[in-house]
């Protein structure tokens, strides 16, 4: 701001403000739309500059990490159950996949195939669940030890924590 000041900034924004003739002839030449995108540029930038406040940043902890890890090695994932009906008393034959949707129970009947692939989908599906809950845990328990904390008489319980 201060160069352009120097240049003549501050002449040309009151110029265009007054919209007298100094703003016309400056207008004519094309030189006051350059200075001033000039100007709004460096005010935009300066906003965004001053807009990117420092956020506490808490470090991933290294279990935190492992279970992200997990995450990624996680093949697909299925909601419900598969059966062996061969398992049953009588026993049967076939494969079946039984899920909720909504209040109803829906039963698809499976190639060996497609059991066996459904199966470690549906394995899958709850080790992500399970993973997940323990990655809610962490970071809870990270961030509630790493950040800065409201003055209180006593500590929070690790029940109140959701950490047991």
């Amino acid at each position: 701001m201060f160069e352009l000041e120097e240049a003549g900034g501050a002449h040309l924004l009151e110029a265009a403000a007054t919209g007298g003739e100094a703003g016309q002839e400056l207008r004519k030449e094309g030189r006051m739309h350059r200075q001033v995108c000039i100007l709004v540029t460096l005010d935009v930038q300066l906003k965004l500059a001053l807009m990117k406040t420092p956020r506490a940043s808490v470090p991933l902890s290294p279990r935190y990490r492992q279970l992200r890890r997990s995450l990624a090695r996680l093949g697909y994932i299925s909601q419900g159950s598969v059966l062996d009906r061969a398992t049953l008393s009588p026993p049967r034959s076939g494969y079946q996949w039984t899920r909720k949707v909504g209040q109803k129970t829906i039963t698809v009947a499976l190639s060996r195939d497609q059991y066996q692939a459904l199966k470690q989908a549906v394995d899958n599906a709850r080790t992500l669940w399970k993973t997940v809950a323990e990655m809610e845990r962490v970071s809870r328990q990270v961030l509630f030890e790493a950040l800065p904390d409201t003055r209180r008489r006593k500590r929070l319980s690790k029940k109140v924590l959701g950490l047991i």
